[in-house]
């Protein structure tokens, strides 16, 4: 699937190859297929709620809905340029972008679409936007473009990179993040006027992300790669499931130790737990929260990037049930 939209923890939508859109309300556990009308790719979603929906694809398609994907009608783009990211505010105020610069401007719906100058000709890959004004397109060879007044002007930023981006997620007008090739992660607090990298701890491409609010989000990419952070990605965290059926609690040294820039942690746990695994400073304040979930049977292992954090000592905690254990770990420049 190459887009993904969710409304509240248990309504989203997945859209994907050949037209095909897949819908879930119930977070995720199942997934059923919906009838697009189409058979083109569809490569970004965008939900408002759980009724009203846009979708976008190859050859300028479109496909809007507001009863929750049961039903889809084809609208009008007014291009046959490819469009890979769509974003909207609400059920009237959509954005959608693609290849050559396309920018396209809705304010009914979808009923009507105006193209905008976005003052390039580079692919744009996605767009995000925190309310009607405020919006943020990325594209090839580190393009990012804002506007402030829904469009009507772009302006070009500097990314301070060339490799291409994919993905962006603003909680508000000034945070937000981007993603992109090679493991790229930028990161901005005042609107994008400076965009700083950040280090991923992977060279996986990235396609996408999503942030909840300025410090807690998700990044996803190449070879099943999906990134975590809670603290505005001052460090990233990468889990795996073992192949280990374990008997007992367990949390393990972590590896190297002491390690620089990032370290693994492996824990089992031999139920169904609601898992919490954190870490602090020497002082006992709270650096990031590497897991948070409920986690079935099994045998997990994390890989911390820290690299942004000063060198010293810091404490890994497990809580899992009536399990509580602490391990001490070193960051060492």
């Amino acid at each position: 699937m190459s887009g993904v939209s969710f409304t509240d923890a248990n309504n989203g939508t997945a859209v994907g190859n050949n037209g095909t859109i897949l819908r879930t309300t119930d977070g995720g556990t199942t997934w059923v297929s919906q009838t697009s009308g189409t058979t083109e790719q569809l490569w970004g979603v965008s939900f408002t709620d759980s009724d009203n929906g846009t979708a976008v694809g190859d050859d300028g398609t479109i496909l809007r809905t507001i009863d929750g994907g049961t039903t889809w009608t084809s609208q009008t783009s007014g291009t046959t340029v490819y469009l890979s990211g769509v974003s909207f505010t609400d059920s009237d105020n959509g954005t959608a972008v693609g290849g050559d610069g396309t920018i396209l401007r809705t304010t009914d719906s979808g009923t009507t679409w105006t193209s905008q100058n976005s003052g390039t000709t580079d692919f744009l890959a996605d767009v995000n936007f925190t309310d009607s004004d405020n919006g943020t397109a990325v594209g090839e060879d580190g393009t990012i473009l804002r506007t402030t007044d829904g469009g009507t002007t772009w302006t070009s930023q500097t990314s301070g990179t060339i490799n291409s981006l994919y993905g962006v997620s603003f909680t508000d007008s000034d945070n937000g993040t981007a993603v992109g090739d090679d493991g790229t992660i930028l990161r901005t607090i005042d609107g994008g006027a400076t965009w700083t990298q950040q280090t991923s701890g992977t060279t996986n491409w990235l396609y996408g992300v999503s942030f909840t609010d300025s410090d807690n989000g998700t990044a996803a990419g190449g070879s099943g790669t999906i990134l975590r952070t809670t603290n505005g990605g001052v460090s990233f965290v990468e889990e795996e499931e073992i192949s280990d059926i374990p008997t007992d609690y367990n949390l393990s040294h972590n590896y190297p130790n002491p390690f620089n820039p990032s370290t693994k942690i492996r824990y089992s746990v031999p139920q169904s737990s609601s898992v919490v695994i954190k870490v602090f400073d020497i002082l006992g304040n709270e650096i990031e929260t590497l897991v948070n979930e409920e986690k079935p049977v099994g045998t997990y292992e994390i890989t911390w990037y820290a690299e942004q954090l000063p060198s010293g000592v810091y404490f890994y905690q497990l809580r899992a049930g009536s399990f509580v254990e602490t391990k001490k770990m070193v960051l060492l420049r």
